[in-house]
């Protein structure tokens, strides 16, 4: 008997049906429901963004489970998507024949059809009915020339599983912004999430192997997607090593030279790789802090793959509970960053992430800029925190005194300590 192929699309599809079957996948509590029902009491329209198998799908249906005015378009259905193709005027006629109550229209995987958007705008429009749309790729509509329907619709962005979402968060009065525990998922721990990420359907699954190959899987998936939807297919194997490289660099500022060199093509071609990788919500792009500064800033910015599971399998290390022990620091502090910009969309904040680091060395992993003051945000794997920790925070401190009221670091250790008047130090769990 063959082995099964791991990194294939089929393989990929056939595990997600397979799992949602057996009933595998569960439905948890996301802190997008209240929002998205928020929406449909109202009548009102919504696109949630987010990569792929962050469980948009699987939410929508929560929501939208025992309304019987509810009209369905999945358009990673093949007979679905071409008649959409063909006619997208079709849905028009199809909304227009229905009896009673204006529907409401769930169409998933919008990306795929881009040119559905001007019939979506013409239904909104005249009030024949309302949309919940998901969608995996800004680039794909943006190119396609579609106007997100700005005064229409409300757009949100669904992120991996966030840590209120597994219940790790201890009660506190601290913390930098406060968000309750929604479940609590004992069977998976923040040690696993450094390693298989923070996916819906890999955090479902109980058996390691089991994550590492459907995570190989998924990696491989949105290689061949994103090579066929950019017309990329003389460039696969180049792509396919800058993904790699990108992987491993991230929360780095990567050396766009070097990336040149190891992946055979030009800087131009790498900082267009780059932008493919953000405009499917592949990575986060933290950009420098540079406002007043008085010293010479770094400024070249980060970019943070959007879930460590997916970063460590394109990168290709091991996934086994040995990489806790050898990189453990790096995957602390991305972790951490992930969920600060997970919660500032979570709680709807109009916050900035940034980070700072001077020509001379002094460094601070994440500088929240809240408009009115900035958060310097230290992060440190260890359970304790050295005076040499704390020169970053001391030097940010120092030069932006009138914007800074708390400094804090985020540690592995048990309980939060006050380390000095303006620097607290939080366990990741008080976030």
């Amino acid at each position: 008997m063959n082995n099964p192929d791991y990194t294939s699309i089929a393989f990929f599809e056939s595990q997600i049906y397979t799992l949602n079957m057996q009933g595998k996948y569960k439905a948890y509590i996301r802190n997008m429901e209240k929002p998205i029902l928020q929406v449909v009491s109202k009548g009102q329209s919504a696109l949630i963004l987010g990569p792929r198998q962050t469980g948009k799908t699987t939410l929508v249906k929560k929501c939208l489970s025992g309304l019987k005015n509810l009209m369905e378009y999945p358009l990673q259905n093949p007979e679905i998507r071409i008649e959409m193709e063909r006619d997208p005027s079709a849905i028009i006629r199809q909304v227009q024949a229905r009896i009673g109550k204006p529907p409401i229209i769930f169409m998933d995987e919008a990306q795929k059809v881009p040119e559905v958007f001007d019939s979506i705008q013409c239904l909104i429009d005249e009030k024949k009915g309302s949309f919940i749309i998901t969608g995996s790729s800004a680039r794909k509509l943006r190119r396609k020339g579609v106007n997100l329907l700005p005064g229409r619709i409300r757009i949100y962005r669904l992120d991996p599983m966030q840590w209120n979402e597994f219940g790790w968060l201890k009660d506190s009065d601290g913390g930098i912004f406060r968000i309750p525990n929604i479940n609590s998922i004992k069977e998976y721990s923040f040690e696993k999430s450094l390693i298989f990420g923070a996916l819906p359907g890999i955090v479902s699954l109980s058996d390691d192997r089991e994550r590492a190959d459907l995570l190989k899987a998924y990696t491989q998936t949105y290689l061949e997607e994103e090579i066929r939807a950019e017309a990329l297919s003389r460039k696969i194997g180049h792509f396919g090593r800058f993904l790699e490289l990108a992987a491993r660099e991230s929360g780095t500022n990567p050396n766009l030279t070097k990336l040149s060199l190891e992946s055979g093509v030009s800087v131009p071609t790498i900082k267009e790789y780059y932008n493919i990788l953000e405009d499917t919500l592949i990575v986060e792009k933290v950009e420098p802090y540079l406002k007043n500064a008085r010293k010479r800033i770094l400024t070249s910015p980060r970019y943070y793959f959007f879930d460590l599971g997916v970063r460590n399998a394109l990168a290709r290390i091991p996934l086994t509970e040995s990489l806790i022990n050898v990189d453990k620091g790096r995957l602390f502090e991305h972790a951490v960053i992930l969920e600060i910009i997970r919660r500032i969309r979570a709680m709807n904040l109009d916050y900035k992430v940034n980070y700072w680091r001077t020509g001379a060395g002094a460094e601070v992993d994440c500088v929240i800029d809240t408009g009115s003051t900035v958060i310097p945000v230290e992060i440190k794997s260890g359970s304790k925190v050295t005076s040499s920790g704390l020169r970053g925070l001391s030097s940010f401190i120092d030069t932006y005194k009138e914007r800074v009221k708390q400094a804090y670091v985020i540690t592995d250790g048990r309980m939060p300590e006050k380390l000095t008047d303006k620097i607290m130090a939080i366990p990741w769990r008080f976030l």
